[in-house]
């Protein structure tokens, strides 16, 4: 098979497209022709180094988290699902995603919406989990609150606005001036211009703020939470890890981080608010397999609205 595979740590050129062997599935995996896959933020922070406290030196590599294809073969433990079935899902950590093949756990995998592309399916696992598990899990998002989405136009933020409307909060989004219109788009109740407002010094208060670009720090939200309101974000910074462990244990405002924790629950779930029409995959652009490096590119550049899509097969 074709895949793209990293033999060390650093910039878009470490990512090699070239010939690899198909991988061997256990007996809990499937074997997945993969049609196409998509770049998160993740995928890149691995490349250059920046996790290797997690992903060690163990080369070589193929990374990409998100997968939609169709089952080829499947193990002896698997139930549910059989060759030829349409799916998406995660891989393991840390990838396996950038190759016309990829072992996936039956756990982190299911049917693929079936209003969706390949190119779009691929789009959601990552990105919506996270939303899903920040908002649902971690903010313990009630009808009827006041959420608040910073970074709404970016990957995880175009599903955490849609993910907080379909379960009937007032969203906020925080975007720059020329999404404005596309975050209204999503279902925003109000968007904010970061250029123009810092929602951290308006009268608003909010129960949750969802800070999906790790761009304000707890302690400049405070101010703007409610007193029992929820703070998640998505990067594990000493200040929100050591606050989060202060506000674990006190009365009031919390702060928390996401972890996404791929699964094949949360992903049925997903896909069916996609179904019924509550939750849409957005594309800014989609690149072959072979173009990995300027995607990678692209995704750096933090330009993106949406997500971007690789297409594989």
């Amino acid at each position: 098979m074709k895949a793209v595979i990293i033999r060390g740590y650093g910039s878009t050129d470490v990512l090699q497209y070239e010939d690899w062997m198909q991988p061997q599935i256990k007996p809990d995996q499937i074997l997945v022709k993969v049609h196409a896959s998509s770049v998160n933020p993740a995928d890149w922070k691995i490349r250059k180094g920046m996790l290797s406290v997690l992903t060690g030196r163990n080369f070589p590599l193929i990374l990409g988290f998100d997968v939609a294809g169709e089952v080829v073969s499947v193990g002896s433990q698997v139930t549910r699902f059989k060759a030829g079935d349409a799916i998406y899902g995660s891989t393991s950590f840390p990838g396996g995603a950038y190759a016309e093949f990829a072992a996936i756990p039956e756990n982190l995998a299911a049917p693929k919406p079936a209003n969706l592309s390949y190119e779009e399916a691929a789009t959601v696992p990552l990105a919506a989990l996270t939303a899903l598990q920040a908002l649902r899990d971690l903010g313990n998002i009630q009808a009827g609150q006041t959420v608040l989405i910073n970074g709404a136009a970016g990957g995880v933020g175009i599903f955490a606005v849609q993910i907080a409307k379909a379960l009937e909060t007032e969203v906020t989004g925080v975007c720059s001036t020329k999404n404005l219109d596309f975050v209204k788009s999503l279902g925003a109740d109000s968007v904010v211009d970061y250029t123009q407002q810092d929602f951290t010094t308006e009268s608003t208060k909010y129960d949750i703020i969802f800070d999906t670009v790790a761009k304000r720090a707890f302690s400049t939200c405070r101010e703007v939470l409610k007193p029992n309101g929820i703070y998640v974000t998505t990067l594990p910074t000493p200040e929100v890890l050591i606050q989060g462990l202060l506000t674990m244990f006190l009365p009031g405002q919390k702060a928390k981080l996401v972890v996404e924790r791929p699964n094949s629950q949360d992903l049925i779930y997903l896909k069916d608010l996609i179904e019924a029409g509550k939750i849409r995959a957005v594309i800014d652009r989609t690149f072959s397999l072979q173009e990995l490096a300027a995607a990678h590119a692209y995704s750096e550049s933090e330009r993106a609205v949406g997500k971007i899509a690789i297409a594989i097969n």
